[in-house]
């Protein structure tokens, strides 16, 4: 099975090292010295890594045959693409790949049908599954543990306890109204006129 695990962005200095937006958790095994990877569009590779280095954070790869500035700037935003075993699992018991998460049901701590898994988006902060309800409509839902509660790959299912409002409408609203016993605070429970 083919994974995309990064995305080459711009190059770096005059050696033919690029900045690379990691796509895997295991950049280390996916992306070290010697790995061979496809790419797409298909024209650019196969792409052999030569050398990796962190510099400010960032990932940086040189490539084989590739060797100033020119020639990085050419892969710009070129996909590298992993082969994988499917039955291969990551190292942590809390960590998936993408693939076996795209198309489990979602469902509620109680077994209502929420829909199926059919995106999965790597923001900094966090994972978000994009999730398509029965009706055509999609939900994001974040991948943290506090509303993702279980993964089970034998029943093909995600189970999660989300707030209100973050599938439905029903989220609450603080009015400011005197008879409202929260009247006067802001959400972090700072005071009205109070700031940090």
């Amino acid at each position: 099975m083919q994974l995309v695990v990064a995305r080459i962005g711009r190059a770096h200095g005059i050696k033919g090292e690029v900045t690379v937006e990691v796509r895997t958790d295991e950049p280390e095994l996916r992306l070290g010295p010697g790995a061979v990877l496809a790419t797409e569009p298909a024209s650019t590779g196969p792409l052999t890594v030569e050398t990796g280095r962190v510099h400010s954070g960032r990932l940086l790869l040189r490539f084989a045959g590739v060797g100033d500035r020119t020639g990085a700037e050419a892969l710009r935003n070129t996909l590298l693409i992993a082969e994988v075993d499917p039955q291969d699992m990551p190292e942590d018991p809390d960590e998936y790949y993408d693939h076996q998460l795209m198309d489990l049901d979602v469902v509620l701590t109680d077994g209502t049908e929420v829909g199926r898994i059919t995106e999965i988006t790597h923001l900094p902060s966090q994972d978000l599954f994009i999730v398509e309800r029965p009706d055509g409509t999609e939900v994001m839902i974040p991948f943290v543990e506090e509303i993702v509660t279980e993964i089970d790959l034998v029943e093909q299912r995600a189970v999660i306890d989300p707030p209100p409002g973050l599938i439905d409408d029903n989220a609450v609203v603080a009015t400011g109204s005197d008879d409202d016993e929260d009247a006067g605070t802001g959400p972090d429970g700072a005071g009205k006129g109070e700031s940090s």
